[in-house]
C-alpha cells in the first residue's frame, strides 16, 4: 500500500484521540514495535512501544485539558510534516507551537516521531 497524506491525517488524528484518552491500548496502536519518539529533537529518544507508552502516561495531560489544531504542512515517502496548535485550558491557560516529523511505516504507524514545542508568549 502507498501511503499518502490521508494517511498521516488519520494518524494525526489516532493521535489525538490518544492524548484524549490516555488509553495505552490506543496510544501503542499509534507505534511500531521499535518506534523511536524524540519528544525534543535535541534529547535521547524513548525508543520501542511499550517504553513510548510507559513515557506517554508519565506525563500525560488529562483529558479536556487541551484544545489542539493541526496543519498537515507535506507528506511524501512515508515522512509527513505537521504544524500544530495547543492551547491548555489550565491555570494558568499555556499556548504552545508544534512541528511534528512523522515517519510512518507501509502499515500506517510511527517508527519514527520528533517533536518541537515552543511556548507562545
Amino acid at each position: 500500500m502507498a501511503l499518502k497524506e490521508k494517511h498521516l491525517d488519520a494518524w494525526v488524528q489516532a493521535y489525538r484521540r490518544a492524548w484524549e484518552s490516555n488509553d495505552p491500548e490506543h496510544i501503542a496502536a499509534l507505534w511500531t514495535e521499535d518506534a523511536a519518539f524524540y519528544r525534543r529533537p535535541d534529547e535521547e529518544p524513548v525508543l520501542g512501544r511499550e517504553a513510548i507508552v510507559n513515557a506517554w502516561l508519565e506525563v500525560a495531560d488529562a483529558p479536556g485539558e487541551t484544545l489542539f489544531e493541526y496543519q498537515v504542512l507535506g507528506f511524501g515517502d512515508g515522512v509527513g510534516f505537521v504544524r500544530g496548535w495547543t492551547t491548555y485550558q489550565t491555570d494558568p491557560p499555556g499556548e504552545y507551537s508544534n512541528l511534528w516529523v512523522i515517519r510512518l511505516d507501509k502499515n500506517g504507524r510511527a517508527h519514527e516521531f520528533t517533536e518541537w514545542w515552543m511556548e507562545r508568549t
